[in-house]
């Protein structure tokens, strides 16, 4: 079943509703039609459930415009905002990487409970001048205390909330390091969190209020999110401190660079066919390495020349291949690697020499071992024969990101 659907768009950027979204929806349609208040200002049931359905599509504007806030000062950063989603906890604004400035990210941050004060500003004021039994006077009453709810439950300072995200920033700025700040909002986001379900089972349990469950359902909502960052900065954290030497390993061939095409062939070549992925080649005669060798770069030459031509003829010298040196951060690795038609990249020592190569599979691994996770041999199969990464690991984005960053 689908999950979310694309209602239109605002100032360009996809605007999604979660399925999740309906329930609240009928909610608050369903409560607001019910209100003996809302029954006497409109006099008939269906003008009842019609300002109930209202006032919640009024709810969701006002989320829809937190959320604008957000998008439309991450837009003037330059940053592309990939779509705005409404669910049942509220909205949330997919953007393409992070402020590159903790000043900027604040501001990005800030941004969204401004405009939910804004609101409040504004319908507080139409309050002052509309009859206590009007359907704006209504509208305009229930619609600043959500703003300023909006506003004030999203300063909280724990990540995945605004008010974490402006921590973050605070921590960034103070100590010079994101990923510092991340660790300490999210750690106060899973603090915050895991108080909201004890408090909220709590005054279920003791007081029999209904709501206590809600409180209980936005702290698991806060504590899985703040999990999710404290993974994110993790996963970050890593690459930055792996480096190639670390990673890399020595599966490579190394064959004689005066050995002919022909031989070459019949010796290496042929046997490896049935063998995916195939092993990388480096030549080497002298004492040193003479370059990398593609198999494939045979197909180009005439088989009448296969038995004149050395390997060395055809080798691509290690200073015209793409390469990163044992301390190059694995970041490096990962976007250097995207750039290649090869499965691997190659690792040189400082004195020019082949150390080692380094490919997705070994990549993961050497992450998984960091979280003490196991993989598959089927896994690392599919990894080396389709040169991909396996779901829930964004590497290559995180990568990019922190490459940019740095």
């Amino acid at each position: 079943m689908q999950k979310t659907w694309q209602v239109g768009a605002v100032f360009g950027i996809p605007l999604f509703i979660d399925r999740s979204w309906f329930l609240i929806l009928l909610l608050i349609t369903s409560v607001d039609a019910n209100d003996v208040a809302v029954r006497a200002i409109a006099g008939s049931t269906w003008l009842s459930w019609l300002t109930g359905l209202t006032m919640a599509l009024l709810l969701f504007l006002s989320v829809l415009l937190h959320e604008l806030g957000h998008s439309l000062m991450a837009q003037a950063q330059g940053i592309q905002v990939k779509s705005i989603t409404l669910f049942l906890f509220g909205g949330l604004a997919s953007i393409e990487r992070e402020s590159k400035t903790p000043l900027e990210a604040f501001a990005v941050a800030i941004a969204g409970p401004l405009v939910s004060f804004i609101i409040f500003g504004l319908c507080s004021v139409l309050l002052m001048y509309t009859p206590k039994m009007s359907l704006i006077h209504f509208f305009a009453r229930d619609i600043s205390r959500i703003n300023l709810i909006l506003a004030l439950f999203n300063l909280v300072p724990g990540l995945p909330l605004d008010g974490g995200q402006m921590f973050k920033a605070i921590i960034w700025k103070l100590t010079g390091d994101r990923l510092k700040g991340v660790r300490y909002a999210a750690t106060s986001g899973k603090v915050l969190g895991s108080f909201g379900i004890a408090v909220g089972l709590l005054v279920t349990l003791l007081a029999g209020e209904v709501m206590g469950l809600w409180v209980s359902l936005l702290g698991w909502f806060i504590l899985r999110n703040a999990s999710a960052y404290e993974r994110f900065s993790d996963l970050q954290t890593i690459l930055l401190s792996l480096t190639a030497h670390k990673v890399m390993n020595r599966d490579f061939r190394v064959v004689d660079a005066h050995l002919t095409l022909l031989a070459f062939a019949e010796k290496y070549i042929l046997p490896q066919m049935a063998i995916a992925p195939k092993k990388a080649i480096f030549a080497s005669s002298e004492g040193r390495y003479r370059g990398l060798i593609r198999p494939d770069a045979l197909q180009s030459i005439e088989r009448s020349r296969w038995n004149t031509l050395e390997l060395k003829d055809i080798a691509i010298a290690l200073d015209q291949i793409e390469s990163v040196s044992e301390s190059s951060s694995l970041v490096q690795v990962i976007c250097k690697l995207e750039t290649l038609n090869d499965n691997f990249i190659t690792v040189l020592s400082p004195a020019g020499a082949v150390a080692g190569i380094v490919d997705r599979a070994q990549i993961i691994l050497a992450i998984a071992h960091e979280y003490g996770l196991e993989m598959s041999s089927d896994e690392i199969k599919k990894m080396r024969n389709e040169r991909i990464y396996p779901k829930g690991f964004p590497v290559v984005e995180i990568a990019a990101q922190l490459q940019e960053d740095n």
